[in-house]
Protein backbone atom coordinates (compact mmCIF):
# COMPACT_ATOMS: atom_id res chain seq x y z
CA UNK A 1 0.00 0.00 0.00
CA UNK A 2 1.21 3.79 -0.76
CA UNK A 3 0.07 7.25 0.41
CA UNK A 4 0.35 10.48 0.24
CA UNK A 5 -0.97 12.91 2.55
CA UNK A 6 -1.66 16.55 1.68
CA UNK A 7 -1.83 19.37 4.64
CA UNK A 8 -3.76 22.41 5.04
CA UNK A 9 -5.92 24.20 7.79
CA UNK A 10 -9.50 26.09 8.31
CA UNK A 11 -10.57 28.03 10.96
CA UNK A 12 -14.32 27.79 11.83
CA UNK A 13 -16.68 28.88 14.60
CA UNK A 14 -19.46 26.66 15.83
CA UNK A 15 -21.94 26.18 18.42
CA UNK A 16 -22.97 22.14 19.14
CA UNK A 17 -26.50 20.55 20.74
CA UNK A 18 -26.63 18.39 23.72
CA UNK A 19 -25.66 18.25 27.49
CA UNK A 20 -22.47 15.81 26.88
CA UNK A 21 -20.71 18.97 24.40
CA UNK A 22 -20.72 20.99 28.02
CA UNK A 23 -19.42 24.64 27.15
CA UNK A 24 -18.70 23.98 23.52
CA UNK A 25 -22.62 24.10 23.34
CA UNK A 26 -22.12 28.31 23.41
CA UNK A 27 -20.84 29.60 20.03
CA UNK A 28 -16.73 29.11 19.96
CA UNK A 29 -14.06 29.05 17.18
CA UNK A 30 -11.71 26.37 16.46
CA UNK A 31 -8.52 26.09 14.59
CA UNK A 32 -8.01 22.55 13.27
CA UNK A 33 -5.01 21.24 11.37
CA UNK A 34 -6.43 18.69 8.03
CA UNK A 35 -4.29 16.04 6.48
CA UNK A 36 -5.58 14.09 3.81
CA UNK A 37 -3.76 10.78 3.10
CA UNK A 38 -4.49 8.98 -0.43
CA UNK A 39 -3.70 5.56 -0.27
CA UNK A 40 -3.76 2.64 -3.39
CA UNK A 41 -1.95 -0.61 -3.69
CA UNK A 42 -0.02 0.29 -6.52
CA UNK A 43 1.58 3.20 -8.14
CA UNK A 44 0.36 4.66 -10.92
CA UNK A 45 1.81 4.84 -14.85
CA UNK A 46 3.46 8.23 -13.74
CA UNK A 47 4.48 6.37 -10.56
CA UNK A 48 2.70 8.25 -8.25
CA UNK A 49 -0.19 7.54 -5.80
CA UNK A 50 -2.16 11.13 -7.05
CA UNK A 51 -0.85 14.41 -8.57
CA UNK A 52 0.03 16.24 -4.99
CA UNK A 53 -0.76 19.56 -6.57
CA UNK A 54 -4.08 18.63 -7.62
CA UNK A 55 -4.83 16.74 -4.12
CA UNK A 56 -3.05 19.87 -2.39
CA UNK A 57 -5.78 22.45 -4.83
CA UNK A 58 -8.90 20.41 -4.25
CA UNK A 59 -8.27 20.10 -0.24
CA UNK A 60 -7.54 24.06 -0.20
CA UNK A 61 -10.46 24.58 -2.16
CA UNK A 62 -12.99 22.81 0.04
CA UNK A 63 -11.53 24.23 3.68
CA UNK A 64 -11.87 27.27 1.73
CA UNK A 65 -15.56 27.31 1.22
CA UNK A 66 -15.66 26.97 5.31
CA UNK A 67 -13.00 28.74 6.26
CA UNK A 68 -13.77 31.70 8.32
CA UNK A 69 -17.46 30.79 8.36
CA UNK A 70 -19.82 29.89 10.85
CA UNK A 71 -20.92 26.34 9.97
CA UNK A 72 -24.13 27.14 11.81
CA UNK A 73 -25.28 29.27 9.43
CA UNK A 74 -24.30 26.83 6.65
CA UNK A 75 -27.46 25.54 4.88
CA UNK A 76 -26.05 21.95 5.04
CA UNK A 77 -24.77 22.26 8.39
CA UNK A 78 -27.84 23.58 9.89
CA UNK A 79 -28.70 21.66 13.13
CA UNK A 80 -25.52 19.28 12.91
CA UNK A 81 -23.39 18.96 15.55
CA UNK A 82 -20.23 19.81 13.08
CA UNK A 83 -17.67 17.72 15.32
CA UNK A 84 -14.34 17.05 14.52
CA UNK A 85 -15.14 13.86 13.62
CA UNK A 86 -18.15 15.24 11.60
CA UNK A 87 -15.63 17.19 9.66
CA UNK A 88 -13.39 14.97 8.71
CA UNK A 89 -15.97 12.59 7.09
CA UNK A 90 -16.84 15.99 5.25
CA UNK A 91 -13.42 16.62 4.13
CA UNK A 92 -13.33 12.90 3.17
CA UNK A 93 -16.55 12.57 1.23
CA UNK A 94 -15.87 16.09 -0.37
CA UNK A 95 -12.48 14.78 -1.71
CA UNK A 96 -13.95 11.35 -2.71
CA UNK A 97 -16.80 13.04 -5.05
CA UNK A 98 -14.27 15.26 -6.53
CA UNK A 99 -11.93 12.47 -7.07
CA UNK A 100 -15.05 10.66 -8.91
CA UNK A 101 -15.44 13.76 -10.82
CA UNK A 102 -11.88 13.44 -12.16
CA UNK A 103 -10.86 17.13 -10.17
CA UNK A 104 -8.11 15.12 -9.50
CA UNK A 105 -6.68 13.62 -12.44
CA UNK A 106 -7.41 9.95 -13.68
CA UNK A 107 -4.85 8.55 -12.47
CA UNK A 108 -6.39 9.39 -8.86
CA UNK A 109 -9.24 6.98 -9.86
CA UNK A 110 -6.92 3.91 -8.71
CA UNK A 111 -6.90 5.34 -4.67
CA UNK A 112 -8.26 2.84 -2.64
CA UNK A 113 -9.20 4.66 0.64
CA UNK A 114 -8.91 8.72 1.53
CA UNK A 115 -7.96 9.04 5.61
CA UNK A 116 -8.66 12.53 7.01
CA UNK A 117 -7.04 13.38 10.54
CA UNK A 118 -7.97 17.05 11.86
CA UNK A 119 -6.07 18.48 14.75
CA UNK A 120 -7.09 21.05 16.76
CA UNK A 121 -3.96 21.55 19.50
CA UNK A 122 -1.14 19.54 20.25
CA UNK A 123 -3.11 17.77 22.66
CA UNK A 124 -6.53 16.71 20.24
Amino acid sequence: MFSLTVRDHVMVAHSFHGEVFGPAQRLHGATFVVDATFHRAELDADNIVVDIGLATQELHGLLDAVNYRNLDDIPEFKGVNTSTEFLAKYVADQLASRIHAGSLGEGARGIAEIEVTLRESHVA
